[in-house]
């Protein structure tokens, strides 16, 4: 820990192999290094973090971890979610303070996006849990239900989280939504304390968690506040094929 008795901050990248849109997609190539090596460099360049683990159920993600000098814990296949293989490796990390759960298909993101995320937890103690937002800024991110939109209050804690482009504007046509509302979307990164980590991997699933396929609500739904940072970074998620190489392209055009 350091002099300033800073809180010990652990980030966990979950990197299961078994994808269902793009199988294997941990090993990837960009840039002729894996996506988890990716998201390990950058992870290890943000400065309010300790350490870093990769927690993975397949030995080839944990060859590739250990390739680039990383530390990776194998959690058991049957794990039901990223989020659930993060709890279970933080279980026995009794020194961390605050677990952060970085995605392992974000091999764009930059590593201030991660300290921004972290911060308000390390500025506020009573806070539990932080994640980001990012102001929508086309019609096509707002009507796309792969990118979850939040609701917050004035303190910028979350109020809700949806698939559809809420709030509804009643009378406003949907096509001038965006002139008249700021609207935000989820970007998954989570900051946890250790306790409260543990608890959302022990509840059960929720009626709007199941309703949403968004197992943050299942935090809401709990009465756990979630303080959202807003951010002004982008990054890039690789969920399919177009993703990937969407991500490839601009991998490449920052090394030419």
């Amino acid at each position: 820990m350091s002099t300033t008795m800073r809180p010990r901050t652990v980030i966990i990248i979950p990197a299961r192999y078994g994808s269902q849109r793009l199988p294997g997609k941990m090993l990837a190539e960009i840039a002729g290094r894996p996506m988890i090596q990716h998201v390990v460099e950058r992870a290890r360049r943000c400065t309010l973090a300790d350490e870093v683990l990769v927690a993975t159920d397949d030995e080839r993600i944990a060859a590739r971890v250990r390739d680039a000098g990383a530390t990776s814990v194998m959690t058991p296949a049957e794990l039901a979610s990223g989020s659930d293989r993060v709890a279970w490796v933080a279980r026995d990390l009794r020194t961390a303070d605050i677990v952060v759960n970085l995605q392992g298909d974000e091999p764009m993101i930059d590593p201030a996006m991660i300290d921004e995320a972290i911060r308000p937890l390390h500025e506020d103690p009573t806070l539990r849990v932080s994640t980001l937002v990012r102001a929508v800024s086309t019609q096509a991110e707002l009507l796309n239900p792969a990118l979850p939109k939040v609701v917050l209050d004035r303190e910028h804690n979350c109020i809700y989280f949806s698939r559809a482009p809420v709030p509804y504007l009643r009378d406003v046509p949907q096509e001038h939504w965006l002139e008249h509302h700021t609207y935000y979307r989820h970007i998954g990164i989570y900051v946890f304390r250790r306790a409260c980590l543990l608890r959302f991997a022990s509840l059960p699933q929720t009626p709007l968690e199941r309703a949403e396929k968004l197992e943050q609500l299942r935090l809401l739904e709990n009465a756990e506040r979630i303080r959202a940072v807003i951010t002004t970074y982008d990054s890039t998620g690789v969920d399919t094929a177009s993703d990937l190489e969407r991500v490839r392209a601009q991998a490449g055009a920052r090394h030419a």
